[in-house]
C-alpha cells in the first residue's frame, strides 16, 4: 500500500467508497486504518450507536500537547436525481478538473490529510500531527461531538485545528450557526364549509411560517452587529424549504409537517431562537385547543450547530495565514464541524481546497490547481512541525 502516497490516487480511492450519509462508511474507514498502519500509524475508530458508521482518529509524532489536527468528514450527499456526465464513484479527469462525488466536499482535503500523515510518519516532528475523520457531517454536524470529546481524553491536546472544508485555500475564521426543528401541526378535520368548527393544520402552520417571515424582515432591517457585519447576508435567517399536509381541498387539514431552520450569526444565542419559536408555537397551540383539545403543534429539534466565532490572536488563524499567505478577512454562511471543536476549547479555522459552489452539485469537481495548492500547504505544514 505504500506506493499509494500521492493525493490524486488517494482521492480516487476515497471516492470509490459511496459514503452517502444514509449508508455505511465502514469500508472506507477500514481502508484508512490499513493505509495508516502501513506507515506505522495506529488509529482508533468510534462506532456509531447503530454500528454501521465510524469516526476515526490518529496521531503521528511526539506524544506531547501543542500539535496540529487536520479534520475532515467522510460522508457525502446523494447523487440520485442529478444529471452526472461521469460515474460519480470513479474519479475522472477533464480540462484540469477531477470529477467525482466528494471530490470537493471534502474528500480532496481528506486525501491531502492522509498524504500528510504518511509523510509526517517519516519526518522528525517536533510537534505531533493528528487526524480526525467523522461521519454524518452532511446531516447536521452533530455526530462529531462524540469524536471531539473522545479525542480530548485520548490524545495530547492540539493547539490548532484546521477543518478542510472547501474555501479555495482561503483562511475562514467564522461561520454561521444552525438550528433546526421538525414541526408537526395537528389539526381537526371538518368539511371546509364548517371552517370555524375545525382546525386546519395547514393554515395554522402558515401562521408559524409567517412568524418566521416577520423575524426575517426584522433581522434584515436591524443594523448588523460587529460580528454579523462580515456575513452575507449579515443577519440571522429563518427558512422553510418543504411542507406537506392535508387530505383534500374541501377538508380542514388534519396534519401538516415541515422543517424550519435557523442560520444564526455569531453573537446570537441558539437557545434564545429556540425559546422564541417554541413560545410562538405554544401560543398558537393554545388558540387551536380552544376549538378542539386534540390539536396543537409538536416540535422536535433536528440539529443544533454553534457558530464559529473569529478568535482574537487565534493560534489556528495565525498558523493558517502563515502557511497560505492569505491575510484577507473571510467568513461563510454555511456551517461546519469547526464550531464543535471551537466550543470545546480548540483554536480552529476553516481552510481547504475547492470551491463551495461545487459542493453537492452534479459533476462535482476539484481542480488540479486547487489540489496542488493543498499539497503545497501540507508541505509547509510539515516543515513547520519539524521546525
Amino acid at each position: 500500500m505504500n506506493d499509494v502516497i500521492n493525493p490524486r490516487d488517494l482521492l480516487a480511492k476515497l471516492i470509490s467508497y459511496p459514503t452517502v450519509s444514509s449508508d455505511t462508511n465502514l469500508p472506507l474507514v477500514e481502508w484508512v486504518e490499513m493505509f495508516l498502519s502501513s506507515y506505522g500509524i495506529k488509529s482508533e475508530r468510534i462506532l456509531s450507536p447503530c454500528g454501521t458508521k465510524a469516526h476515526l482518529y490518529a496521531q503521528t509524532g511526539p506524544e506531547i500537547d501543542g500539535g496540529v489536527m487536520l479534520s475532515g468528514h467522510t460522508d457525502v450527499v446523494p447523487v440520485e436525481g442529478q444529471a452526472w456526465s461521469t460515474d460519480p464513484w470513479v474519479l475522472s479527469e477533464r480540462d484540469g478538473k477531477l470529477f467525482g462525488r466528494g471530490a470537493c466536499d471534502m474528500k480532496g482535503f481528506d486525501a491531502l490529510a492522509l498524504m500528510a500523515m504518511a509523510q509526517a510518519s517519516t519526518r522528525p516532528l517536533k510537534r505531533p500531527l493528528q487526524l480526525a475523520l467523522s461521519y454524518d457531517e452532511e446531516v447536521g454536524c452533530v455526530a462529531v461531538v462524540d469524536l471531539v470529546e473522545t479525542m480530548l481524553g485520548a490524545l495530547p491536546r492540539a493547539r490548532e485545528v484546521i477543518v478542510g472544508e472547501p474555501t479555495m485555500m482561503r483562511v475562514v475564521t467564522g461561520h454561521k450557526g444552525g438550528l433546526g426543528f421538525h414541526v408537526h401541526v395537528r389539526g381537526f378535520e371538518v368539511h371546509s364549509s364548517l371552517l370555524p368548527y375545525g382546525v386546519s393544520a395547514i393554515m395554522q402552520a402558515a401562521r408559524l411560517i409567517d412568524w418566521a417571515n416577520q423575524r426575517n424582515a426584522e433581522n434584515a432591517a436591524r443594523t448588523p452587529s460587529e460580528l454579523a457585519a462580515p456575513f452575507e447576508p449579515p443577519f440571522t435567517t429563518l427558512h422553510v424549504g418543504q411542507i406537506e399536509g392535508g387530505t383534500a381541498h374541501n377538508i380542514t387539514a388534519k396534519d401538516c409537517r415541515f422543517f424550519i431552520e435557523f442560520r444564526f450569526v455569531p453573537g446570537e444565542s441558539p437557545d434564545d431562537w429556540a425559546s422564541a419559536i417554541e413560545a410562538k408555537a405554544a401560543d398558537l397551540s393554545g388558540e387551536m385547543q380552544k376549538i378542539h383539545p386534540d390539536t396543537g403543534i409538536d416540535m422536535v429539534r433536528g440539529f443544533a450547530l454553534p457558530a464559529l466565532t473569529p478568535e482574537v490572536n487565534g493560534a489556528a488563524e495565525t498558523l493558517a495565514r502563515r502557511l497560505t499567505g492569505d491575510n484577507g478577512q473571510h467568513v461563510v454562511s454555511y456551517g461546519t464541524e469547526g464550531s464543535q471543536f471551537q466550543t470545546r476549547g480548540y483554536s480552529t479555522v476553516i481552510c481547504g481546497p475547492g470551491d463551495i459552489a461545487q459542493a453537492h452539485q452534479p459533476d462535482e469537481f476539484l481542480s488540479l490547481e486547487q489540489l496542488a495548492a493543498g499539497e503545497a500547504f501540507m508541505d509547509r505544514l510539515l516543515e513547520s512541525l519539524c521546525a
